[in-house]
């Protein structure tokens, strides 16, 4: 067993034992895939200020989001098709996030139903859903995450339009998937993973096959992917989906100002400061760059989470020094998950953890929730000057 010190540890052993398509399928941008770069790139522009004789002892990452209490301030995030990455892939990541003390986000799009996973966990997770014309569906959605007694709903708000990802449709990777002949060759030699899959039920859409109007086998999936997601949307109909939950709501895709304040407008309990990973409009600013702009104006309104691009944990403590108040992995954790399954994202989990905690120390704070934008030095002009 290699030894595991840092998240691209983990991305290669990743690489390495899974299906190519879904390997690309997690580390793959739309079009040119710039904003998928610069997530991660502009990161490095910011420094972290040495402090020295400091009382470092007694430090803590423990903290809240959205009033729930977290060991550190990091959520997995909503990741779609997890299940393909490793057999029973939601299940073992929120098993992981449980025992690690920080919140779990299961995607819609997810291979293991809501059900599996509240099945195989005891602690509440956090439900993600998109906005989605049918209401019929919508609610039902909402009502089986209730059962689940999952503890927020996540509403993803920047997915009106899928974003063309050029890798998935070289390898076929579509609802229901066209394999090519190089998909075959390439499945053929991951034998580990193939075993493993073939010992599970769940290889389909267990949230929406079977639940969705006329969607009873993969092979209708498609279409009804294609004709639920609303491209009318606006914010009339962002509130009424806010209706449908009366537990917290966090809304997910905020990468504009104007945008903030409208969606703080609605009382959601947290906003999420993401471009979907890079996943969606190529050529838009990365998270980090925006962040602070959109926690100054509607911080002391909402709460402002951060995601898209963290690889660290200095990446963790760097969103929280510019106002976040929680982040999210998604990558981070399906790179642990594809390299050795539940050990794989608690290993990533204990990576990220180490490096804030580490870092927290030598930048002179012992308490993740003191964390400001003095421990930084950020270039002049960051956010951009644009006309």
């Amino acid at each position: 067993m290699p030894v595991i010190t840092t998240i691209d540890d983990l991305k290669r052993l990743h690489k390495r034992r899974a299906p190519k398509m879904f390997y690309d399928y997690a580390e793959s941008g739309s079009w040119t895939e710039q904003t998928f770069r610069e997530n991660t790139s502009d990161f490095d522009q910011l420094r972290i200020r040495q402090r020295v004789a400091v009382d470092m002892t007694g430090r803590s990452t423990k903290t809240q989001m959205i009033g729930q209490d977290v060991s550190m301030p990091v959520a997995l995030a909503p990741v779609g098709l997890t299940g393909m990455q490793c057999a029973d892939g939601e299940i073992k990541a929120a098993k992981a996030a449980e025992k690690f003390g920080v919140p779990f986000t299961l995607s819609t799009m997810s291979i293991c139903s809501i059900e599996d996973v509240a099945e195989n966990t005891t602690k509440p997770f956090w439900f993600q859903v998109y906005t989605l014309k049918d209401d019929d569906f919508m609610k039902r959605l909402f009502a089986r995450a209730k059962d689940a007694k999952c503890s927020a709903i996540v509403i993803t708000l920047d997915l009106q339009l899928l974003g063309q990802r050029h890798k998935d449709l070289k390898n076929g990777l579509t609802a229901p998937p066209k394999f090519t002949p190089a998909t075959i060759a390439n499945l053929a030699t991951k034998w580990t993973w193939g075993l493993e899959m073939l010992q599970t039920k769940r290889r389909f859409f267990g949230n929406i096959v079977g639940h969705a109007k006329g969607v009873k086998d993969p092979s209708s999936l498609g279409n009804w992917t294609n004709e639920s997601f609303d491209q009318a949307l606006d914010w009339d109909r962002v509130a009424e989906l806010r209706k449908m939950w009366d537990g917290p709501v966090i809304l997910k895709g905020i990468l504009d100002v104007e945008d903030a304040k409208k969606a703080a407008a609605l009382g959601v309990d947290a906003i999420i400061v993401s471009n979907h990973g890079g996943r969606q409009l190529d050529g838009a600013l990365s998270s980090i760059r925006v962040l602070e702009q959109i926690v100054e104006a509607v911080g002391d309104k909402v709460e402002v989470h951060f995601d898209s691009g963290i690889r660290s944990g200095q990446d963790v403590l760097k969103a929280m020094a510019l106002g976040a108040k929680g982040t999210y992995i998604g990558r981070a954790f399906v790179y642990g998950l594809g390299a050795m399954g539940e050990k794989g994202v608690t290993k990533a989990l204990e990576v990220i953890h180490k490096e804030l905690d580490m870092t927290m120390g030598l930048a002179g704070r012992t308490d993740i929730e003191k964390v400001d934008r003095d421990i930084l030095l950020v270039p002049k002009g960051f956010a951009g000057e644009w006309e």
